[in-house]
Parts: C-alpha cells; structure tokens; sequence
C-alpha cells in the first residue's frame, strides 16, 4: 500500500509538472517572444496557405537545443487550426512506425518530428513519397512474390526539428519547402521571457534578477526557465520569496553558473584544454576521456557555446582554447594562443 501511494504521488507530480512546463508555452504568436524573422515569415506563409485553402508547405525548424522549436511547431499548428502529433526521430524505430503514424494522419494534421536527422534510412526513406506526393509505398509478401502497393495519404504537413542540419541527408532536407535557422536569444528578449514565466508559476522577481538570470542563461528560453525555477526556490526558502538581483546571484553562484552562463561542465573543458593538454589543440574523444563526459554531450550542448563565446576554437587537428577562454579564467594565454580569438 505504501509503495502504492508514493507512485500515485509521483505520477501526480509529473502531471502537475508537464502542466507547468505547458503553461510555460505561448500558445500564439504574439507572445512568441524573439525569432522575429521566422515569426513574420512563417505568419506570411501561414496567410497564404489559408487563402489557397491547401495544406502548409513542409517546415524544417533548426538550431541549438532550447530554442522553442517544440513550441513554435505547436503555434503553427494552432495559426493553421490543425491538430498536431508529436513524435522523434530515435522513436521511429522501423518503417511500419512510421506507417502506422502516416496511416492515422487526418486532411490537413501537422506531424512534429524531433531530432529528425536520427530517423533511420529506411523509415525516411518512406517519408519521401508521403511528403511529395501524399503517399505511402507498402511492401507486401517477401522475395520473388512481394509487391509494392502504394496506398494514399491525406494532405498533412511535417515539421521537422534538428540541432544537427549537417546530419541531414540532402534528400530529405531538399523535400521541406520551408526552412528556419533559430538564433540565440539576445538578454532583453530573455528578460521578457523570464518575466512572464515568474507570472505563471505566481512568483514574484525584480527587473535587475531577471537581467541576471538572462544574462546566464547562454541564450535559451529553455535555461532560462530552468534557472528561474531553480532561483524561485533559494526566494522561497532562505529569503522572503522575491526574486531579487542579490537572490539571483546568490542562487545562481551555488549553482555554479558563472557570469556567463558557463557550468561545471564547461570550466573543465576549458581547464582539462589548458592545464591537461597545454591550450589544445586536443581530439573531441580524448578530451571527452579526460573530463568523464560523452563526446556527444560535449559537441552537441558544451561546445557550441563556447564557441560562440569565442572561448574555443575547432582546428583541423582539434580543439584549442583562445586568448579569450584563457582571460575568463584569470590566466595569461601563450603566446601561440594570443591570435585565437574566433569572433
């Protein structure tokens, strides 16, 4: 019994927090903050769509993780007042998934795939002629008697998202009509998007704690939000529940995230560079061993900030850290190192 209800209890928390995460959503555009660009093109296209009365071109949505691709595939879907299924690429294991899911859609149903670059060939293989032609080609029987019956879809439209466009075959990325690259957030936009999440989860902040938590949160809606809930509970606990520039550092620094955003992961890497390997240049594998991380984890979420920090460089012969990553640790940088500066 006991054991019963604490999953109850556990379950009853995912729920409450899926419902904050959600509520944490824009559900239009105009409280989409940032991405202006896309946002004024894709409210175009949408336009346009709905004039012809035909379905939504095909949309590739790319960019470092926490961007709001997620969220900006369900606006769309919205403007368009359509339904949207959400799946993922490592989710889609064989063709007759990706049959059953095409097979479901309904006239004018958007489908989300995340992390679409990690479909398997096969399962995107059938995606070409789902997407160009509305149409599912269905192989029936084995050998010498299979036959191939192609079987109509209703019009849909696909959103794919991606943090790798580069692992994206040329095949299926030159199948989307419509393709957005979305760009780090600036502070201010970070700031806004700080400022309506304490609303919704009814805590109160000060302007000055809101520029400081934006202004570490490496440029995604997605720390942000993180950090701020993560402040709210240092308010809550050990202040008097405002989220003020005094908390938000205080918070933040026993978090340690550094001024600029920067976390344990990242000061080894610049360190193991430094210390372990002279200032680089070091292999993405070796220098992975050196610190106990995935070379995964490294490449796809550490180190495109620090290399838009400019605090590393990639060479043909591997990583090196610059004059910039040697100044934001205090250290004086070699002489080899003092040109580096990638920005």
């Amino acid at each position: 019994m006991e054991r019963k209800i604490k999953t109850n209890s556990q379950a009853e928390a995912q729920t409450n927090e899926a419902e904050i995460e959600q509520k944490l959503r824009p559900s239009r555009f105009n409280d989409y903050i940032g991405q202006t660009k896309v946002k004024e093109n894709m409210r175009v296209f949408i336009a346009a769509a709905k004039k012809r009365g035909e379905p939504l071109d095909h949309v590739l949505l790319y960019g470092q993780p926490g961007l709001g691709k997620t969220t900006l595939s369900q606006i769309i879907a919205g403007e368009m007042g359509a339904s949207l299924r959400i799946s993922a690429g490592p989710a889609i294991e064989r063709a007759g998934d990706m049959a059953a899911i095409l097979n479901d859609m309904q006239p004018g149903d958007f489908l989300f795939i995340d992390e679409i670059h990690r479909l398997s060939r096969v399962v995107e293989e059938m995606l070409y002629p789902a997407m160009e032609d509305f149409a599912m080609d269905i192989i029936i029987g084995k050998g010498p008697a299979a036959k191939s019956i192609r079987l109509d879809l209703p019009p849909f439209t696909l959103i794919g998202a991606t943090t790798r466009i580069g692992l994206l075959t040329a095949p299926l990325r030159d199948r989307f009509g419509v393709i957005h690259h979305l760009e780090p957030y600036a502070v201010a936009d970070l700031c806004t998007i700080i400022t309506r999440s304490a609303k919704v989860l009814e805590v109160d902040i000060e302007q000055p704690g809101a520029e400081e938590i934006a202004r570490r949160a490496r440029g995604t809606p997605r720390i942000a939000n993180r950090l701020l809930k993560r402040v709210r509970d240092f308010a809550q606990v050990q202040y008097d529940g405002v989220i003020t520039e005094e908390v938000a550092i205080s918070a933040l620094n026993r978090l340690e995230i550094d001024t600029r955003g920067l976390d344990g992961v990242d000061m080894k890497i610049l360190s193991a560079i430094i210390h372990k390997f002279d200032g680089g240049p070091v292999g993405l594998d070796t220098l992975a061993s050196s610190i106990d991380e995935e070379a995964g984890t490294l490449e796809d979420v550490a180190e495109p900030y620090l290399l838009q920090l400019g605090f590393i460089q990639r060479t043909p012969r591997g990583r090196v850290v610059t004059r910039l990553g040697y100044q934001h640790l205090g250290l004086n940088a070699p002489e080899e190192q003092m040109g580096l500066t990638d920005i």
